[in-house]
């Protein structure tokens, strides 16, 4: 292959690449959200949930108040489990795939719901009781 071509034939597959690259990124099922503090409650608008064409599954609530993010999963319009994304094995931050949370530091699983699926965590996750109310979603952190 001559050099004009081959440059040719990779500048095209990098582009490809890139592209590729933004519109898996655009078909993610999650979204980062900040939350606000009332009371005891952490605050979400119902509209984090929300994408151009559906629901996400889930979303991850920070707050600067809190050491630890919390995931919120979504089954169906009133009914949702929010969990904090804190290993309980060694308290590693969690990462989210889907509908499980893996710790980076020793690969514990936890459901959406945060039982233990696989060690070395032995205990399941924090949950927090969930309520909708006027468009919003309140995560009680007491």
């Amino acid at each position: 292959m001559e050099r004009k071509a081959f440059l040719k034939t990779c500048g095209f597959a990098c582009l490809g690449g890139s592209v590729l690259i933004g519109a898996l990124e655009s078909c993610g099922t999650s979204k980062m959200v900040t939350g606000t503090i009332n009371n005891s409650n952490l605050v979400v608008p119902m509209t984090a949930f929300q994408n151009k064409e559906a629901y996400n599954k889930y979303i991850v609530v920070q707050q600067e108040q809190l050491k630890y993010p919390i995931c919120v999963y979504r089954f169906s319009q009133n009914e949702y489990s929010a969990v904090l994304m804190r290993c309980t094995h060694q308290g590693a931050e969690l990462q989210v795939f889907g509908d499980k949370l893996e710790c980076p530091a020793h690969g514990s699983t936890f459901s959406n719901t945060g039982q233990v699926k696989n060690g070395p965590a032995d205990t399941n996750l924090r949950t927090f009781p969930v309520t909708v109310q006027n468009d919003q979603l309140l995560i009680s952190l007491k």
